[in-house]
């Protein structure tokens, strides 16, 4: 990975505003005036707002439990949390670490409003953002600029700046929603300080107002920068696609499909120079970030370097979480790290219904699937069933589909560097063309205009080895997304949309508790707000079915 301000691990020694111990302090000055703060670090020289900025990004990975009460550091980082709750909580994921504190609820679909390290690490990580952003905001208003004697130079490449932090926190409340549903709301308009609570908006009133954001800065008049000019920090084609994947989803947030719209977004992402990358596994390799190829296709990526950006969230877990310590040897390190948590793996029965794999030998470690993207998975020494073994990691299919090794290297070539990776240098994909098309698809089939979107299809299964499909239906498309999308953050969202995520009607390995699957209540669909959040802003109310619940 190349060092420089893209790289978000530069925003620890730039950051702009000190944490406090809760989201309705963010904002507060530190009574100590040498310290630093938003309104001390900036000047008329780029490089504090070019901090300022990585911050914000930096929300994404950071690892650092100053605000947090967590028992892991790690599993509070925000890629890794959301995942947690959007592939762990669903069909192709389950976790071995039973005696960690999120892992039962997450597993068995059990979780209640007790606190849990995953879902409050996802509500403090967003909330923490979108104060971020704020007060960025706040810093880089013309006033501002103008009272510190900011040139006109500057000042026009500071207003690209805050069109990024305005997607990011869009971003940020998007996970917010989605997960949580009505949330605090605040904006850089808002009041802020000591004793402020921010006011909780309606899920539907949160998805409007990024809605109108991202609107605004897709148009040709905004300052966000231009499609594929700023990776991995955000870019119009990022705008779009996040459009693309609230459009998606507008029924379940707001009540109302918005299908023409959600075609739209993919349509104008399509203009922007885009295409797949022919090698689907590189899109996944600890070059990503890199790779020509696999840059055509990613449209926004959080970027990670194993020297730079030390976290044990994002795609560090992906890779050592998937392995066990004794799948790396002196002859062998299958993912390219050096050393394996045996933590998450894939029930067999996922990979069997959407992969169709067949003839598997555990003690070869050879199987044989049609579907290249099938081609991911490693079964040497393990066990094909998990029942009655939830927690024993070598029960179930290993995943290797993040892989640190660099796509033009074989295991046996990066050997001896991977004796030293301790952490992953792979790009997490928050967005890509695979989905677009994917979302497009969609939108056709519900516009009843399926046809249309078959040429799209048949990329994605030509890349895969498969034969296309031949009409669009729902079942193909929530099978095709199982596999083109597997481990990306997509899951829970995507069954909770196509009416699949509690019903007793579908289901998985450990769903609902035991082992052939069971449903679960429907307001188990979004999560509780933390209890420490409900105690310290009486503003707050609890979702239906948790405890504590309101009518509010």
């Amino acid at each position: 990975m190349k060092i420089d301000i893209k790289h978000f691990a530069l925003a620890a020694a730039g950051a702009t505003m000190l944490l406090t111990s809760c989201i309705g302090d963010l904002d507060t000055l530190p009574l100590n005036p040498s310290d630093s703060t938003s309104e001390t670090v900036y000047g008329k020289d780029e490089n504090g707002y070019l901090a300022g900025l990585t911050k914000l990004y930096f929300n994404f990975v950071s690892n650092d439990t100053t605000d947090l009460q967590v028992s892991d550091g790690g599993a509070s980082e925000l890629i890794r949390a959301f995942w947690t709750i959007q592939e762990v909580t669903a069909d192709a994921c389950k976790c071995a670490w039973e005696n960690d504190a999120w892992v039962r609820a997450m597993n068995t679909d059990t979780w209640s409003d007790a606190d849990n390290d995953a879902t409050y690490a996802v509500y403090v990580r967003t909330l923490q953002g979108i104060a971020y952003v704020n007060e960025y905001l706040r810093q880089t208003a013309s006033d501002k600029l103008s009272d510190r004697g900011v040139s006109s130079e500057l000042a026009a490449r500071i207003q690209s700046f805050r069109a990024e932090a305005r997607f990011l926190r869009a971003y940020f409340y998007w996970i917010a929603l989605d997960v949580f549903g009505d949330v605090p709301f605040t904006t850089e308009t808002s009041p802020f300080g000591g004793g402020v609570n921010p006011k909780q908006a309606s899920r539907k009133d949160v998805f409007d107002y990024c809605i109108s954001e991202l609107t605004d800065l897709a148009s040709d008049e905004s300052a966000m920068p231009a499609a594929r000019s700023n990776y991995p920090r955000a870019d119009k084609g990022a705008v779009n696609g996040l459009l693309a994947r609230m459009y998606l989803n507008a029924e379940v947030y707001a009540g109302t499909p918005m299908w023409t719209e959600a075609k739209s977004a993919c349509e104008a992402i399509f203009g922007m120079g885009y295409s797949l990358c022919p090698e689907y596994s590189d899109l996944f390799r600890g070059d990503n970030g890199e790779n020509a190829d696999a840059l055509k296709e990613i449209i926004f990526g959080v970027a990670y370097d194993a020297e730079q950006t030390q976290s044990y969230g994002g795609t560090s877990y992906l890779t050592l979480a998937a392995i066990a310590a004794t799948d790396v040897t002196a002859e062998q390190k299958i993912n390219g790290v050096n050393n394996g948590w045996a933590g998450i793996r894939v029930p067999y029965e996922y990979v069997q219904k959407y992969f169709n794999a067949r003839n598997a030998d555990y003690t070869t470690g050879e199987y044989t699937v049609n579907d290249k993207r099938g081609g991911m998975f490693y079964i040497k020494g393990r066990q094909e069933s998990m029942n009655d073994a939830l927690y024993v990691f070598l029960n179930g299919w290993t995943c290797l589909k993040f892989n640190n090794i660099p796509h033009d290297m074989t295991n046996d070539e990066f050997l001896a560097t991977a004796a030293s990776k301790a952490y992953s240098d792979i790009d997490f994909p928050m967005i890509r063309l695979g989905e677009i098309y994917l979302i497009y698809a969609e939108a056709c089939m519900n516009l009843g205009q399926a046809n249309t979107a078959l040429p799209k299809l048949k990329e994605l299964t030509d890349r895969a080895g498969v034969s296309a499909p031949s009409s669009v239906t729902a079942d193909y498309l929530l099978e095709e997304r199982a596999r083109e999308l597997m481990w990306e953050g997509h899951r829970r969202t995507d069954l909770i949309r196509y009416g699949k995520f509690t019903t007793p009607s579908f289901l998985w390995t450990y769903k609902g508790g035991t082992f052939t699957g069971q449903g679960f209540d429907d307001y188990m669909k979004i999560f509780a707000i933390p209890s420490s959040e409900l105690a310290s802003n009486p503003e707050l109310h609890q979702n239906p079915g948790y405890g504590n619940a309101t009518d509010k």
